[in-house]
């Protein structure tokens, strides 16, 4: 792939494809840990609530700094190797070891362990997450081929938790125990990470685009970024698509068993229904953005999301042909959340380097994935402890009351669509169209042909590779 070829744009499938392989562990992680890790620690582990939910909660805001700087020191990264491959080269064993220690944690684990392993962990999703990201962002230029670059990323992202969803499933089938089904899971993406980052680190070909001055830590430069109009948007939409989504992964083991009958392999099977609509979900959302533009298209599917949601409550309770359609409607809108915010991020990203000269990318991937910890500390921080609260009892085999389950209900429905809505509430309004940034890129080439052209660093199998990705001088 060769991506100014014939003044062409457009990405090959291939090569789109080869670089969203490394989306499948993420993906799969995201459900692991939002669905079944907590659950897991509380009803198999010994685990109290509280405990459960205040380690979330202590190492989602221990960690907001962390994304903020490592944007600021990516984006200052230049090795031989480029820069964004040599961070996924960084952050792949720091997340293997986790997952590990995480999967695989002995009985009788205390807070301390928790927390300690908690903080590696979203080390490294952040490395990985933010190098993906902001590759993907430069790999990719135009204002709809960003659409479908991350529409394929967001579908291998929802295969990878698909996998993961089958575990239980074929567990059952196979006669494991229920207490051998997480740790399953955790040798299944302990050896995914490194297996579907190969290819994509050996294929995919890295641009860095050229800079108008030397690299420089100007805080002027930053305090513009976190005061910047169309960043705080997507800020606080991230915080709440986040948010809404998150906490009903949090309790969806919960409500789906004790309050719709369901059992827990038929829970198991909905969520893999919810999962699936998304890789139809993820590449028609973004086709649905060539035609209403990204922000109407948030708009459009986070209202949707929310009538779904609540058809769940007026299901025949453990009818599961009866909550296949509901489920499948949710998925398949909560599929185009993220894939929409990293896509206008990118562009977004673009008038940041018209303005500034200088690449921003990881930085303001950066930020929102600030808001994404932020919104993932409550999640699981508040839920959890306020279902503790409320009388309700995860344990194994526990009899709970009719008023905890109505709690549980109320906490299950009302707190998704409001953040659901919210989030899709902060892009009306938005101004950074196809029409707009088609002008900005026209703006950033003219004033990159005026500087050295963007290196570009082949994949590590072909030849001749870019052999420095120095400053100009060098």
């Amino acid at each position: 792939m060769n991506p100014g070829a014939s003044g062409s744009s457009r990405l090959s499938l291939p090569t789109i494809l080869g670089f969203a392989l490394s989306n499948l562990p993420l993906g799969a992680l995201a459900v692991a840990v939002a669905v079944y890790l907590p659950p897991y620690f509380a009803s198999n582990l010994g685990v109290s609530l509280a405990v459960v939910g205040g380690a979330w909660m202590t190492v989602r805001l221990l960690d907001i700094g962390v994304d903020p700087v490592l944007g600021v020191i990516m984006d200052r990264t230049r090795t031989r190797l480029g820069r964004y491959r040599f961070w996924m080269l960084l952050g792949a064993p720091v997340l293997m070891l986790s997952v590990f220690a995480l999967f695989q944690a002995p009985h009788g684990i205390g807070l301390v362990y928790l927390i300690g392993w908690l903080l590696v962990f979203y080390l490294g999703t952040s490395i990985l997450g933010l190098g993906h990201s902001a590759w993907g962002a430069n790999l990719s230029k135009e204002y709809h081929e960003r659409s479908r670059l991350f529409g394929v990323v967001a579908a291998l992202g929802v295969i990878g938790a698909v996998v993961v969803l089958l575990i239980p499933i074929g567990a059952e089938a196979l006669g494991r125990d229920a207490t051998e089904i997480v740790p399953d899971m955790g040798w299944f993406i302990f050896w995914l990470i490194p297996v579907s980052m190969i290819w994509m680190l050996l294929r995919t070909p890295e641009i860095i685009a050229p800079e108008t001055d030397h690299p420089r830590f100007r805080l002027r430069d930053y305090w513009s970024l976190l005061v910047k109009p169309d960043l705080l948007r997507l800020f606080l939409a991230q915080m709440a698509l986040t948010l809404g989504p998150g906490w009903m992964s949090a309790l969806y083991i919960f409500f789906f068993t004790d309050s719709r009958g369901f059992t827990a392999t038929e829970a198991s099977i909905l969520l893999l229904i919810y999962v699936l609509a998304g890789i139809a979900g993820a590449p028609l959302t973004a086709l649905l953005a060539r035609r209403l533009s990204k922000h109407r298209t948030l708009m459009v599917t986070t209202t949707a999301y929310s009538i779904g949601l609540c058809m769940v409550m007026i299901l025949p309770k453990g009818n599961v042909a009866a909550a296949i359609p509901a489920m499948f409607w949710c998925g398949f809108m909560a599929a185009g959340f993220d894939l929409m915010i990293r896509a206008m991020l990118a562009d977004v990203g673009d008038e940041v380097r018209l303005e500034q000269g200088q690449e921003r990318l990881s930085l303001i991937y950066a930020l929102n994935a600030l808001a994404a910890k932020i919104a993932g500390a409550f999640a699981i921080g508040v839920t959890f402890p306020l279902l503790q609260r409320l009388g309700y009892n995860p344990t194994e085999g526990a009899v709970n009351t009719e008023g905890a389950i109505r709690s549980l209900e109320w906490a299950y429905i009302a707190g998704p669509i409001v953040f659901v809505m919210l989030g899709g509430a902060c892009v009306i309004g938005w101004r950074l169209d196809a029409e707009r940034h088609a002008q900005i890129r026209q703006d950033l080439d003219t004033r990159d042909a005026q500087y050295a052209e963007a290196p570009i660093l082949e994949s590590l199998s072909s030849e001749p590779a870019i052999p420095v990705l120095g400053d100009r001088d060098s």
